[in-house]
């Protein structure tokens, strides 16, 4: 008797948060359930995301999702997942089917994009997933890629404030601001 693979369902990622001044792009691979039930991203309330991205743009925690997309917004910073779609059973991203992946369109968005100059990946699996889909399409540049430490709660082996200061250095978010305050 043949045994029979589970099917895992297909999950598809958001649109970016995104406007035409973004210098900084932030990579997850996919959003988990909670987000996915939320429509937001980083919505699982153990993620460190959005307590380290409103300790760097000094907003408070408790602002409205749609306050935080407009202070990364206001910081030049867009964030989107690599994975358009992905099959996978529950959130984690060990559990993606390596051969179901396909990727958002980055040559769209980098040709309508230009200003941006620093990628940061949320961890490991973005940046293995930008890799294996996306790099080799892209035209060799400017821009500098950057691997962070996950804020998934999964990623539990470093600290919240290692994981804080090792964002703060890549996402430099007072240079972001200076030079929005000057425009």
């Amino acid at each position: 008797m043949a045994v029979r693979s589970k099917r895992m369902p297909r999950v598809h990622s958001f649109e970016p948060i995104e406007d035409q001044h973004a210098e900084v792009l932030i990579l997850g691979s996919m959003p988990g359930r909670a987000s996915l039930a939320a429509g937001q991203y980083y919505a699982h309330a153990q993620n460190a995301f959005w307590r380290i991205l409103c300790e760097l743009l000094r907003i408070d925690p408790g602002s409205a999702y749609e306050q935080k997309a407009q202070a990364l917004k206001s910081a030049r910073i867009a964030l989107w997942d690599v994975l358009r779609s992905c099959a996978r059973e529950g959130s984690l991203d060990a559990a993606i089917e390596r051969d179901t992946q396909v990727a958002n369109d980055f040559r769209s968005f980098f040709a309508t994009h230009q200003k941006i100059k620093r990628v940061c990946f949320n961890g490991a699996t973005a940046e293995a997933c930008f890799n294996r889909h996306v790099l080799h399409q892209l035209e060799s540049g400017s821009i500098r890629y950057l691997r962070l430490p996950s804020t998934s709660p999964a990623h539990a082996s470093m600290a919240f404030e290692q994981k804080l200061e090792a964002w703060r250095a890549a996402v430099d978010v007072r240079r972001l601001t200076r030079r929005t305050e000057e425009n």
